[in-house]
């Protein structure tokens, strides 16, 4: 099924029946590596029947090749993998992009194993070089260096922060050819896949309030004061790295280089000292409100407001000044 020309592929990851916007920042910068090596630009999605394609094509996708089936309703990165693997080894894509999302680091890693490939993961930017070679940039050192990876093997393979680059526009004029493909490989019965399986998901990209905790936390169990007042406010918990690591909270939640790169309108940093690595993934955000006993915490030089007191006495108060539930100890 190799093209007569190159395929620069994007791998959609599904969000109920709408691929994640991470797809239509890929196709943004697709495009430009698809017109510098005149290769197609091609989007591989695998999700449950009734996907919506019609958008991929209109923001530039060449080809949408497309596998339905219920298995994919569970966020399993086996099952996609399995799937993809023959279809991609036979399709020949010289570059395949996947979003850095929380599903696609753990997607990527598997996908180019199975292909015997290398993977550059968080890149920042991508660009062809003279001889049609993927020239990859991530930060590294703490973001105090771009270094640019290139891959010997092919397909040479990235993931690519969400929200880096802008989204392709829509041109409902744009002509593509949507390609159905059959599941390659038998799938098990799942029984009764539950429909808001991917509403249950934590997402703190998408939040307008995100409340972080940072090593100033004693215990797990504190982390239930911090989604008291997320909760109040309309927001999401996030989390430093630290406490990830610590087994505090999952991963989903950890905002920073190796997590997740947050802009919501407010985020509230409760104990975080703000470490280089933490700051890349939040100082976006529209207000940061830090809250640390440390005067001279790094945090404090990024944040609109800050307050230098024990968060265990300062969240509480914030929670009950905004109408929330918290017991007076």
């Amino acid at each position: 099924m190799s093209p007569a020309q190159p395929s620069i592929l994007i791998v959609a990851e599904p969000q109920g029946q709408q691929p994640h916007p991470v797809a239509y920042e890929l196709l943004h910068k697709g495009r430009q590596l698809a017109d510098a090596r005149q290769a197609s630009l091609d989007v591989l999605l695998c999700g449950t029947p009734g996907m919506e394609t019609a958008a991929l094509i209109h923001r530039g996708a060449t080809r949408v090749y497309l596998m339905e089936d219920p298995c994919f309703a569970l966020p399993e990165e086996q099952i996609f993998v399995a799937q993809m693997t023959a279809f991609l080894k036979e399709l020949k894509p010289e570059v395949i992009l996947t979003g850095a999302t929380s599903f696609g680091r753990s997607l990527a890693p598997r996908l180019a194993a199975a292909l015997n490939t290398g993977l550059t993961a968080d890149c920042t930017d991508l660009h062809m070089d003279e001889n049609g070679r993927l020239v990859q940039t991530r930060p590294a050192f703490s973001e105090n260096i771009l270094a640019n990876i290139m891959t010997d093997t092919l397909p040479q393979m990235a993931t690519v922060r969400y929200q880096e680059f802008p989204q392709a526009m829509p041109d409902p004029e744009h002509q593509g050819e949507v390609v159905r493909l059959p599941l390659p490989l038998p799938v098990p019965d799942t029984g009764v896949l539950i429909e808001k399986l991917r509403q249950l998901e934590v997402d703190i990209t998408k939040a307008s309030v995100v409340v972080s905790g940072g090593r100033g936390l004693k215990q797990q169990d504190d982390f239930a004061m911090l989604r008291e007042l997320a909760r109040t406010l309309g927001g999401e918990v996030g989390a430093s790295r630290t406490v990830v690591e610590d087994g505090f909270i999952s991963k989903d939640h950890q905002v920073g280089y190796s997590g997740h790169r947050v802009k919501p309108q407010v985020y509230i940093a409760c104990g975080i000292s703000g470490s280089p690595q933490h700051l890349a993934g939040m100082k976006e955000a529209d207000v940061i409100v830090a809250i640390n006993t440390d005067p001279s915490a790094p945090i404090f030089q990024v944040a609109d407001v800050g307050i230098v007191g024990d968060l265990y006495e300062v969240v509480p108060q914030m929670i009950r000044r905004y109408g929330g539930i918290w017991p007076v100890l």
